[in-house]
């Protein structure tokens, strides 16, 4: 089998080393969820989180809320532990204080080394295609929000509307998708480069759209491997029109080439494929490829699936869990997988659990072959709970795993959770 090693996005990464020196040996069975923070949108606090979190070495989190604010745009938040247990809430940036500043952030955050935060929000800028954020840590705890790039605004071919995070490279460029715009107007893989002035300079690496095979409408951010290839996914797009995993090349004089590894099956001749991608990839150490689709697999509940490179060429997909919606199994994923060191999955539905409302699954991997799913929470609207979950899950250093729902909470307005071991 052909072999890649990756390096996924900052944020990724970290959790996968944190969770590989911090955790030995298989979880407990018992698992316990608790709200850590609902968010209630009272003197423009934040609503409606869409992303997933991430963490500082403090093991103070970070996440985007996708409205409220003080302008109703969308926020970035800081939540940080208190000594005695609980946690306290600050919001580093309401988005829509100016007519060019970004609005309704559904993106997850990036750290680069000097502690800048990075985003992307899906609307607003100077040309309302949605923008390129950078947020700068100051004196006192505050912070300075920087345009890093105003999509639609370089030329034509520019990519509109990015809903996804950005990852760097080891030369400190930016990549990432925009779910429409781009040549075809179907989407972008774009590339931001720094050019030593304060500045960033915006490349279309790939416009979506460019013939009947292509992917179009890509909603999920990028993983890197190391030899510089991209990998994304598409909601649409591909021989049957329900989405694609893509790679992208780099190759000389700037020029890059894109590859459809694999067109997801809409059910046709009784496939049980994922299909409708909404969610990224993640990759073991052997260049496999995972993810997850809101729709497809066996009973059209989502699925999370599994791509491996032959050796020959070319990629075989297989369909490691089917959603089922049963009353007791989670439905519709919309967010991404993670790791953990044992090899375990870990990801959020949008829908089923017990109430319907959504749940938080692990797939563990059988001796034999195939793969053991678990439910470990479902979300409900009863109380304080949280239920909707749009995100992935962040895994923190003491093995906690952290996500964020869309709804519910104290106030109906969203929350952060944690599920503990």
């Amino acid at each position: 089998m052909r072999c890649k090693e990756f390096s996924l996005s900052l944020t990724t990464t970290f959790a996968v080393l944190i969770f590989v020196t911090t955790l030995a040996g298989a979880r407990a069975a018992a698992q316990s969820e608790s709200i850590l923070y609902s968010f209630n949108n009272n003197h423009g606090d934040g609503i409606g989180p869409r992303a997933s979190l991430i963490s500082d070495s403090a093991g103070n989190l970070y996440g985007t809320t996708s409205g409220g604010g003080a302008y109703a745009y969308g926020t970035v938040f800081e939540l940080l532990p208190k000594a005695g247990g609980g946690w306290t809430e600050k919001i580093i940036h309401s988005f829509g204080s100016s007519a060019t500043d970004g609005q309704n952030p559904t993106s997850s955050l990036i750290f680069d080394s000097f502690g800048n935060l990075y985003g992307t929000t899906v609307n607003g800028g100077s040309d309302y295609f949605g923008t390129a954020f950078e947020l700068s840590p100051g004196k006192s705890g505050s912070w300075t929000v920087k345009i890093v790039h105003n999509f639609g605004s370089a030329d034509s071919t520019d990519g509109w509307f990015p809903s996804a995070g950005l990852i760097f490279d080891s030369s400190g460029d930016l990549y990432g998708t925009t779910s429409a715009g781009g040549t075809y107007a179907k989407g972008e893989v774009f590339e931001l480069t720094p050019n030593g002035y304060g500045a960033w300079m915006g490349t279309t690496l790939h416009s979506f759209g460019d013939g009947a095979a292509d992917g179009s409408d890509p909603f999920s951010g990028l993983i890197l491997d190391a030899s510089g290839n991209l990998y994304g996914t598409t909601y649409q797009g591909g021989l049957y029109g329900t989405g694609t995993a893509f790679e992208l090349s780099p190759g000389s004089a700037g020029t890059w080439t894109e590859t459809a590894l694999f067109s997801f099956n809409n059910g046709n001749n009784g496939s049980v494929e994922a299909n409708s991608i909404y969610a990224g990839l993640i990759s073991d150490s052997a260049g496999n490829l995972y993810g997850t689709g809101y729709n497809g697999g066996a009973r059209n509940y989502g699925a999370v699936f599994e791509l491996s490179p032959k050796a020959s060429g070319g990629w075989t997909q297989k369909t490691l869990h089917s959603f089922d919606n049963n009353g007791t199994d989670g439905s519709n994923p919309e967010g991404g997988l993670i790791f953990d060191a044992a090899g375990n999955l870990y990801g959020t539905t949008y829908n089923g659990g017990a109430y319907g409302l959504g749940a938080v699954f692990e797939l563990a991997p059988k001796v034999g072959g195939g793969w053991n799913e678990k439910v470990l929470h479902s979300f409900s609207s009863n109380g304080t709970d949280g239920y909707n979950p749009y995100a992935g899950l962040y895994l923190g250093a003491n093995g906690d795993l952290y996500g964020t729902t869309f709804y519910g909470g104290t106030y109906g307005r969203g929350t952060v959770f944690a599920i503990r071991p």
